[in-house]
């Protein structure tokens, strides 16, 4: 079920500086209007030494407060910062050749010079180390991106323009492969980085900004050597308002708690799983153990975890093709579904916590209703396998007044090379009834031709996966190519939405009206759609993108 999109050349045709290199489209419509590419973020080549197995590129969003008071910054001109770093790269080669200088620049912080390429060697939990020394004074504040490639992690400055990365991190014996970001962090560790041998760290990462060295300083280290778990880390987020506890989950169905604060010093072993085919949690034996606590969620690989906004319930997908939703707290399992086919491999929860999105090896985008307990809708657009899906907490409908069954939803989604993006509206649902008359048999609501009823499976059920007749479908408001090489997942901000590939190149497509500059030749915009303007829907199938595609096809769709 997995196919390659090509682009066509007449795409460009007229529009030469509408198109990358590569023929992809620097822009795409939308009702609203047009996203355009505002810049792209990558690593230089020469920085990957080699691959400690297979490693996909995941990209995190981190933005540092303000430094304590007790810890003085000194302030820096971003455009002199640019200067020095322009006038570097022209004495070392510059652009994406085998050295790089590790700067800070853009987010008004100190700069710094080092070289960060050379040999690998094992990440360092230790002191200043590095070209040039450690710079205390180094304030950091701003917004950066951190992204993993081969067996390095970069960091880069998200508002500049700048293409390469500021700070590399150097592997020598493992791939980083997963990571997480507190900004609310207490004691400073606010980076959580899990690798492929199993290990996990956490670190501070304006401390890594202040070290012009190619080593992690300053790390908190857990799993050493996967002295507990030594399968690949898979996933790995913090606890909202958690006090410093996080999960990380392995390629073998386990799922491990760690507070970051605990050293670690007591028995870390954990009974043996006596069914593997069961959930069960088991809890460490000494207090001062880390982790403290062991999920076992299913056989095989757990993919993707996530946490709802609130804290209160961790969903994750497998290998086994299960979405599982558990109450964290209680340590409960409460729900789950099958997926139409194959492997689930991504998740996430809508800023409400009221749908948790999908995304697999069935190409489908499936809606999980944590209120009925079901599929609500899946999304048909993909030819491919589906890597990643994010709601976008950031949009909002011009027509929705924000309450009960009128709320619409944006999300997107990623796969193959195509960023998708869906507008969902609860109430244009056809759905049945939830209840069952006493003695009688499932009723629906008017108009829906469905048989795919709630008959309220009790607390821990696994469902199987509902019928494709029975379901109804979600069409994308917009298909656009927008990587050569496979994508990874995608990341919503105020300004734009990120997306990366699986080989750590990162683009940034600047919302509409947010687009420092707009091409000279590319005046047309996108139409917008009112209310009345959307179609009507048929009973079980969801459309709200269908006018919209017949005003601008093919363009919407780019392959």
């Amino acid at each position: 079920m997995m196919s390659t999109s090509t682009s066509s050349s007449s795409m460009n045709a007229g529009h030469p500086s509408s198109s990358s290199p590569t023929g992809l489209k620097t822009y795409f419509k939308t009702p609203e209007g047009r996203y355009k590419l505002q810049y792209e973020k990558t690593h230089p080549a020469g920085l990957l030494h080699f691959s400690h197995g297979k490693a996909v590129s995941q990209v995190t969003l981190a933005h540092l407060k303000e430094k304590p008071t007790n810890l003085p910054a000194t302030p820096s001109s971003s455009s002199s910062s640019a200067g020095v770093r322009s006038a570097a790269a022209r004495l070392l080669g510059g652009g994406n050749g085998s050295r790089a200088l590790s700067f800070v620049g853009g987010n008004g912080a100190n700069k710094f010079a080092g070289v960060a390429g050379g040999g690998g060697g094992r990440a360092v939990a230790g002191g200043g180390g590095g070209v040039g020394g450690s710079l205390g004074n180094f304030d950091g504040r701003g917004t950066y991106l951190i992204f993993n490639a081969g067996d390095t992690l970069f960091i880069s400055d998200y508002s500049s323009q700048d293409k390469d990365p500021i700070k590399a991190i150097h592997f020598g014996n493992s791939n980083p492969v997963c990571h997480a970001f507190d900004p609310d962090a207490k004691d400073g560790h606010d980076l959580l980085i899990g690798l492929h041998s199993g290990d996990v760290y956490s670190v501070s990462l304006r401390h890594q900004l202040q070290d012009v060295g190619k080593k992690l300083v300053g790390a908190q280290h857990y799993n050493k050597d996967g002295s507990i778990n030594n399968s690949r880390c898979t996933s790995i987020v913090w606890v909202p308002e958690g006090d410093g506890a996080f999960v990380v989950a392995h390629a073998d169905g386990n799922l491990y708690v760690y507070e970051k604060s605990k050293d670690g010093s007591g028995d870390s072993s954990f009974p043996i799983i006596k069914d593997p085919t069961q959930f069960s949690v088991a809890h460490a034996r000494s207090s001062r153990s880390n982790p403290i606590a062991r999920w076992h969620i299913c056989q095989g690989s757990i993919n993707c975890i996530a946490f709802s906004t609130d804290g209160a319930h961790l969903a994750t997908v497998g290998r086994d093709g299960y979405l599982r939703v558990f109450d964290y707290s209680k340590e409960q399992l409460i729900c789950g579904v099958k997926s139409y086919y194959g492997a689930l491999l991504c998740c996430t929860w809508s800023p409400d916590g009221k749908y948790i999105l999908t995304g697999g090896e069935d190409d489908l985008v499936q809606v999980w209703s944590m209120e009925d307990r079901k599929v609500v809708a899946w999304g048909e657009g993909h030819n491919s396998w589906v890597s990643g899906v994010a709601f976008d907490s950031y949009w909002s409908s011009p027509t929705s007044d924000g309450t009960g069954e009128s709320v619409m939803y944006r999300f997107g989604s990623v796969g193959q090379t195509q960023l998708l993006l869906w507008d969902l509206a609860m109430d244009e649902i056809v759905v049945p009834l939830r209840r069952i008359p006493p003695g009688g048999s499932p009723t629906f609501s008017s108009g829906s031709q469905s048989a795919h009823w709630d008959n309220t499976c009790p607390v821990g059920t696994l469902q199987p996966a509902p019928s494709m007749r029975d379901v109804p479908k979600l069409s994308p408001l917009v298909a656009h190519r927008v990587h050569t090489d496979p994508l990874s997942g995608l990341v919503f901000t105020k300004e734009a939405v990120l997306t990366v590939c699986r080989e750590g190149h990162v683009k940034i497509w600047a919302r509409p009206g947010n687009a420092q500059e707009i091409q000279s030749n590319v005046s047309e915009t996108a139409p917008s759609l009112t209310t009345k303007d959307r179609p009507v829907l048929l009973s079980g199938k969801v459309s709200s993108n269908a006018g919209y595609k017949q005003q601008q096809a093919p363009p919407s769709t780019h392959t």
